[in-house]
């Protein structure tokens, strides 16, 4: 993540709200997150070595660590107010991971060796970077990865065309509207909710790429057997595997 959007997160208002915020704005989250376990091809009962770039409060790597009980799990996060919701989700299962507060721009610096890892898995971070940025990510994630070792994404892309993009845009805050029931003011009806939004993705410095650059992007940073597993408007599963 870069500073700025780290910062938007290590706010106490903000990560207060940040869960119930993601069921309004993203609530294919859940499957999002199932499809991706899915397109892991490891036993239930292996003992897996993961990284969650971008830990958050905890969403994936508890749903990773349920599915492969015998697994352990790295998980970093540039916001100190992030990682302590994640412990708490956690409880119990935080035994099993390994928080660290750092730019996972960084990766090498913050994780285990060359050829250690066999998952690396992201849910709503990577918009955040540059196609640059996420680029010398992905080389850092594959160096860690083990020879056939998995990464799984679950981001957000944008649409080819502005016209496109303008399209999914609406429908995309009707959703939120109508989830919102009236029963917050940020969400109130479609003006109120644009704004939040915009306010939000400039704040946040959201990049996404479109999804012929995303996966493009996955192949050329050298991974094989490369697809969208899941998509739905503007919210994307891919994944690839070295």
């Amino acid at each position: 993540m870069t500073e700025r959007s780290i910062a938007a997160y290590d706010v106490s208002h903000r990560v207060k709200t940040y869960d119930a915020d993601m069921e309004l704005m993203h609530p294919n989250r859940s499957k999002m997150v199932q499809v991706a376990l899915e397109v892991l091809p490891f036993p239930k009962t292996a003992a897996l070595r993961a990284i969650d770039l971008g830990i958050g409060t905890g969403y994936f790597t508890e749903r990773f660590l349920n599915n492969f009980p015998n697994s352990r799990v790295l998980g970093i996060d540039g916001a100190q107010a992030m990682i302590e919701l994640a412990k708490a989700r956690l409880k119990s299962l935080a035994s099993r991971v390994q928080f660290v507060i750092g730019d996972f721009r960084k990766l090498q610096e913050l994780a285990p060796g060359a050829g250690t890892v066999d998952v690396v898995f992201s849910a709503y971070a990577l918009h955040h970077l540059s196609r640059s940025d996420k680029e010398t990510v992905l080389r850092q994630v594959i160096e860690l990865l083990v020879p056939g070792g998995w990464f799984v994404n679950a981001d957000l892309i944008v649409a080819d065309s502005l016209e496109l993009e303008s399209r999914l845009q609406e429908i995309r805050i009707a959703g939120i509207v109508e989830r919102a029931h009236g029963s917050d003011n940020r969400f109130a009806d479609s003006a109120s909710t644009r704004r939040f939004l915009a306010d939000l993705e400039k704040n946040e410095r959201d990049q996404p790429l479109t999804l012929a650059e995303d996966l493009e992007l996955l192949r050329s940073s050298g991974l094989k057997n490369v697809s969208a597993f899941w998509l739905e408007y503007r919210e994307l599963v891919s994944a690839g595997q070295k």
